[in-house]
């Protein structure tokens, strides 16, 4: 019997990157497995994928998957502008930013924001353990209030909620899930990549060397025991039939994604949430953090709002492919905005 292959004829081997230098056991390294999964199963050409990272234990997972795809390692906190950049020259690239809680809610909170509220086209995950592992266990900006480390003390600030953030910031998908859930990650990855704009990914994922004790809600014992997943969540590409069979009425909600692929969610309350609802998602993650429950699941979706490409006005061929005469004004054209600079001014 011959090695499997997708539609493109690559095996699943053709996705992976190189060996993990993580902690045995790390969730980063879960999430880099489901991503080989998932563009293996949509059969996404490697070629067409920009891989993003700053810094952190995080930042160095693009090395485990894609290694036929490109690649840019940039500074602590600075991704995002990377990921403007990229996508802004070529927006045939998917683009799969990798980022920690550190590299996101510290450093690179402010230029998270901004590219959140352009809707930049990248799919954002952020590898959230609440300890900066890299530099042996001090408290992140994630970090419970409260926790107590074994060399850093306890912790008495307010954690910072990613999903929270992304919301404010008029985030068109907002996602949280949990390393251990392999299921969930990989759907909501599937959903993400298919999305039109800003994906941001939230997966809690534990740092067994520095952060996994039972009281800590980044770890896998509180996981398992404490998650309430919203939905149950399968994405059917677009290229499939989508049958549903249907069941009693708000049992099942199918959410249409901007290029006609849906995330079909089977409801465990039929008056849990609308993920639709903007307002709801606000108040569900207040609610939970209050209750000390860890929600994970599809937070907020919004399938119509422009990307940064069309709010400016961008040509549909990417930049890289346009010839210098395309890219350059010609002198006149130069010459009269020169004089009507100098006659405004």
């Amino acid at each position: 019997m011959g090695t499997r292959v997708n539609l493109i004829g690559l095996q699943r081997n053709d996705y992976k990157g190189g060996d993990s230098t993580l902690c045995q056991g790390c969730g980063h390294n879960s999430i880099s497995n489901q991503i080989v999964a998932v563009c293996y199963e949509l059969s996404i050409n490697p070629h067409d994928v920009i891989k993003l990272s700053g810094i952190g234990c995080s930042s160095k997972s693009p090395a485990y998957f894609l290694n036929r795809s490109h690649g840019f390692n940039a500074l602590h906190g600075r991704m995002p502008a990377i990921a403007t950049g990229s996508t802004t020259a070529n927006n045939r690239l998917i683009a799969i930013g990798v980022s920690g809680d550190g590299d996101t809610g510290s450093i690179g909170l402010g230029q998270f924001k901004h590219m959140v509220r352009r809707n930049v086209p990248v799919v954002y995950i952020v590898e959230n353990n609440g300890v900066y592992g890299l530099t042996k266990g001090q408290f992140s900006a994630t970090a419970d209030i409260g926790q107590e480390l074994k060399y850093a003390g306890m912790n008495e600030l307010p954690p910072i909620d990613i999903c929270l953030e992304a919301l404010a910031a008029d985030a068109s998908f907002v996602a949280r899930s949990f390393a251990g859930d392999s299921k969930q990650v990989r759907e909501l990855l599937k959903a993400a990549i298919r999305h039109r704009g800003t994906a941001v990914l939230d997966i809690i994922s534990p740092c067994v060397t520095f952060n996994n004790h039972e009281s800590s809600t980044k770890s896998y014992p509180y996981g398992k025991v404490h998650e309430e997943p919203l939905q149950d969540i399968t994405f059917i590409p677009e290229q499939e039939p989508i049958i549903v069979d249907m069941m009693e009425p708000g049992q099942v909600q199918a959410v249409e994604l901007h290029d006609g692929s849906h995330l079909v969610l089977k409801k465990l309350d039929p008056d849990k949430h609308d993920p639709t609802d903007k307002m709801a998602a606000f108040r569900l993650i207040e609610e939970a953090r209050e209750a000390n429950q860890f929600i994970t699941g599809l937070i907020y979706v919004e399938e119509d709002r422009p990307t940064l490409a069309e709010t400016s006005h961008m040509v549909d061929t990417p930049l890289v492919h346009l010839t210098d005469e395309q890219l350059r004004p010609p002198r006149e054209k130069l010459d009269r905005l020169l004089d009507h600079l100098t006659c405004c001014n």
